[in-house]
């Protein structure tokens, strides 16, 4: 048996960010991200577990939400802050730190729903919408997933827009929407019967023919409101109509964008999840000792922060890119990828390290790995984003 083991009077600080990537931030941006770390940890821990077990959404923390002043953060005008894309990763991964849910929610209005405004309205749209949108008055929904089509909503949207006077007609059903139930307008995209392209509409929730109705028994992300909508004969005007949104090439533009955010998430995801397990290894006695000291839980707390360092690396490249305007599909594609699947084995070493308390909500960490399964598959799933990134390096197309 080892021998008893005491503690040092102080122990390291549990800091996922190892080399230091934060510095890379400018002061008055840093500060922005540690406002945002302070409300996740101050207002969001405490109460979450509880919220994730109901299947609710915090409605109380939006007041305090508003507050932080993040609502349309990489956009210029419009009341947006216009910072960088890199202070967005930044913001994403800190929530996901916390709860990926909470970034989740986050990501899909300001990067989802008003980045398609941003990317594909007209200037009437963003005047009308973006304001509200950033001051988090009005919060928005990005409906592409439908029931039947997942990965193939490139070519295959089952969803139709059919012209009819001064408006459109649109037909359908959505799977998956964030926010969508309580929302107050959702970014839908359908396929036109006239030339059979991909056209992006602004769709306000409470538009006759639009139904809205929560996917319940979710195993992740339980406190975003997943809903599956349904159009029926749901008319809206040509105004709002996306005039930038003409073919599914617009569509990847706002995903390439939201893929480069989610990669950050990812990264987020696991360093809460590793936090978690290193102060708990820091107190957690067997055999006389906390397990920390042993070797082989100090192996797994390599693994995972070497996987949450690599990752930071390649997102703070990525994120450069993006401010240079030369991040490409594949780009974004390579970092979501290989985030989400360093994310997905860094929890799971995580609960490891907690034996079976890792499954208790009390502990975080069965949070982390049961959402780190949406985070994985949503935004293109892992097969998808490596077919990309394979053509692109190879010049062939292996999507069938």
């Amino acid at each position: 048996m080892p021998k008893p083991v005491t503690a040092p009077a102080t122990l390291p600080t549990a800091n996922g960010d190892f080399y230091m990537v934060a510095n890379t931030l400018s002061d008055e941006d840093n500060a922005i991200r540690l406002k945002v770390r302070l409300f996740m940890e101050t207002e969001v821990e405490p109460i979450i577990n509880d919220y994730w077990a109901r299947d609710e959404f915090p409605f109380e923390l939006l007041p305090k939400l508003q507050q932080l002043g993040i609502g349309g953060l990489p956009y210029e005008g419009y009341g947006c802050p216009g910072k960088t894309m890199m202070l967005m990763g930044f913001v994403m991964m800190e929530m996901a730190r916390v709860d990926a849910s909470m970034s989740t929610f986050f990501g899909v209005h300001t990067g989802l729903a008003m980045g398609s405004i941003v990317l594909c309205g007209s200037e009437e749209q963003k005047q009308k919408w973006l304001p509200p949108m950033a001051a988090l008055t009005k919060v928005g929904s990005f409906g592409l997933t439908e029931p039947n089509v997942g990965s193939g909503t490139g070519g295959g949207l089952e969803t139709t827009a059919r012209r009819d006077g001064d408006g459109w007609i649109l037909n359908g059903e959505k799977k998956w929407i964030g926010n969508s139930t309580w929302g107050d307008l959702t970014i839908i995209w359908a396929r036109d019967v006239a030339d059979n392209q991909v056209k992006g509409f602004i769709v306000e929730n409470n538009t006759p023919g639009f139904k809205v109705e929560k996917i319940v028994t979710k195993m992740a992300l339980r406190v975003v409101q997943n809903g599956h909508i349904t159009m029926t004969d749901c008319r809206v005007s040509e105004a709002n109509r996306m005039p930038g949104a003409t073919s599914f090439r617009d569509t990847a533009k706002v995903l390439r964008m939201s893929r480069a955010a989610v990669a950050w998430e990812s990264v987020g995801c696991a360093t809460g999840a590793y936090e978690h397990a290193l102060r708990y290894a820091q107190k957690r006695v067997q055999f006389g000792r906390p397990i920390a000291s042993f070797q082989l839980v100090q192996d797994l707390l390599f693994r995972m922060l070497g996987n949450i360092t690599s990752s930071q690396a390649l997102c703070l490249r990525l994120s450069q890119m993006q401010e240079e305007g030369i991040m490409k599909d594949e780009h974004a594609s390579l970092a979501k990828g290989i985030c989400t699947v360093r994310m997905r084995e860094t929890v799971g070493w995580a609960r490891e390290v907690l034996g079976a308390n890792g499954i208790l909500l009390e502990h975080h960490i069965g949070r982390f790995v049961a959402d780190a399964e949406a985070l994985y598959s949503y935004e293109g799933t892992r097969e998808m984003n490596a077919l990309i990134v394979g053509k692109a390096v190879t010049g062939f197309s292996a999507f069938v």
